[in-house]
């Protein structure tokens, strides 16, 4: 028994270590993820074949006085190297920013299509651009001076005096459909490639 506690006191204590020199940057990020994750798996192994002795890893940790908060959050908490936990993360971010710029395509389409279609009274024409405009917002990487975010707010500032039955005009229509379009190109052009 104090055998089995002498290793998950050791697996405990290297983990500390490991998580501790991950941080100050003395380890290379491969190296770490190699490490930790053979001792995340002996933390595993091992605690699985006590779990009827000590119940509790967080519990063992106090009544050894261990004081190892990094390792408990690596082995109990997450249960994978901070590098998987970071990847996930990134990948995470990307497929949001994936979603909001298909969003932002979709409603920019929308929006040119309805014009084409000749819906142009006011109560029409507002909610599509109020749409394009809060999925402009919400992607980061545009600058709050975009030039799509800034024409999206003239438009609706200028329809938010009319009245919902109230119609463009042709010429109206025809600026609007410019704008879209002009703004839809901008918007493409400012979105990172595949190789960046």
């Amino acid at each position: 028994m104090y055998e089995n506690f002498a290793e998950l006191f050791a697996i405990i204590k290297a983990t500390e270590k490991l998580e501790k020199a991950y941080v100050r940057d003395i380890i290379s990020p491969a190296e770490y993820e190699t490490e930790c994750q053979k001792l995340i798996a002996h933390f595993k192994t091992l605690s699985t074949t006590l779990k009827d002795i000590v119940p509790s890893i967080e519990r063992f940790h106090e009544t050894y006085k261990m004081d190892c908060p990094a390792a408990l959050n690596r082995l109990v908490t997450s249960g994978v190297p901070a590098t998987v936990e970071h990847r996930a993360a990134a990948a995470m971010t990307a497929t949001t920013s994936a979603a909001i710029v298909a969003e932002c395509v979709q409603n920019f389409i929308t929006a040119m299509d309805s014009l084409k279609l000749n819906m142009v009274a006011v109560d029409q024409v507002h909610p599509l651009l109020s749409d394009l405009s809060a999925s402009l917002n919400k992607l980061s990487i545009l600058p709050p001076d975009f030039e799509g975010k800034t024409k999206m707010r003239e438009w609706i500032a200028r329809l938010s005096k009319m009245g919902a039955a109230d119609e463009l005009t042709e010429q109206q229509a025809r600026q609007l459909h410019f704008d879209l379009e002009s703004s839809y190109n901008s918007f493409m052009a400012a979105l990172p490639t595949s190789g960046t």
